[in-house]
């Protein structure tokens, strides 16, 4: 599989000369297996880029959203196949007892916070709750869990070509208590991580900062580390970017990530934080560069 960030960042779009490297779009990842299908996650301001790049699909294109908070749906209103007539697209989301997953999305497309309603939309659209399942899109098999954030939440998980995805973008498994107390059983997200060739994780804190925030949905960085190693992951890709954290900050984040990883018995040039435009071969040998940024960011 072909795994392309599109964007990283969380809470809100942090546009700027202080964040060029890492990127200020909100949270989308591309998904392509080797047969050309193409799998969206999330719909961040990230998704318009995406959209603009991508060709006309012959068959439906597949959004799948983890929740419904504003920074990973506030692109679909720019998605350029949404307005081609001949474009398919389903979107998958988290049930929920108090609308259909088509009402609660429409609540943003939809006056006044649009100049459209949803239903206006050219495209074919779907959309499909994926509540707690199992399915496939094309030759991908796809898991959707219910993970620890505020709201009805997924984690999904993608297996194709002999790899596997596991992406967790908002995820506060923690939630104050150490990780290293808890049983695999009472861990959100434990089995939908295991094992995977890649995990993409929450850690929008740093360990100071995180007091200050727990129960918001999101994790420090030694969660995101215990967490990764706790369930077996092959690669780890920090996510979720505070909007408030530089370039420069990212940088030292990054070294003192490795620094950690390596502490618990992890290789360092498994670890890294995710950058717009970055993409990702899994099954390939990790890029020699990634442990050198590492290394030369450590403090």
């Amino acid at each position: 599989m072909n795994v392309k960030i599109w964007g990283a960042r969380g809470s809100v779009p942090a546009p700027g000369p202080e964040t060029n490297r890492y990127g200020g779009n909100t949270s989308c990842v591309q998904v392509t297996t080797e047969d050309g299908t193409v799998i969206v996650l999330d719909a961040g301001t990230g998704i318009r880029s995406l959209g603009v790049a991508l060709p006309n699909p012959d068959e439906p294109l597949h959004i799948l959203l983890t929740h419904l908070h504003l920074d990973h749906i506030q692109g679909l209103m720019f998605f350029a196949p949404a307005f081609r007539p001949e474009s398919e697209i389903v979107i998958w989301g988290p049930a929920s007892p108090e609308a259909s997953l088509e009402d609660r999305i429409g609540r943003y497309i939809s006056a006044p916070l649009s100049p459209i309603d949803v239903r206006e939309l050219p495209c074919h659209v779907s959309y499909r709750e994926a509540e707690t399942t199992e399915w496939r899109i094309g030759p991908a098999t796809i898991q959707a869990a219910s993970v620890a954030h505020r709201g009805p939440t997924l984690g999904y998980r993608v297996e194709c070509d002999g790899s596997s995805l596991c992406y967790l973008p908002d995820h506060e498994p923690g939630l104050g208590v150490s990780l290293a107390d808890l049983d695999d059983d009472w861990i959100s997200g434990f089995d939908l991580a295991r094992g995977a060739t890649l995990l993409l994780h929450d850690c929008q804190y740093t360990d100071a900062e995180y007091p200050d925030h727990v129960g918001w949905g999101h994790s420090p960085l030694s969660d995101a580390l215990v967490f990764a190693r706790r369930t077996g992951a092959e690669r780890l890709l920090l996510f979720h970017h505070d909007p408030l954290h530089s370039d420069d900050f990212l940088d030292a984040f990054a070294g003192r990530a490795a620094g950690r990883w390596e502490e618990l018995g992890g290789r360092p040039e498994k670890v890294e934080l995710a950058t717009e435009r970055r993409v990702i071969e899994l099954g390939a040998a990790a890029p020699a560069y990634a442990h050198q940024q590492a290394t030369e960011r450590r403090p």
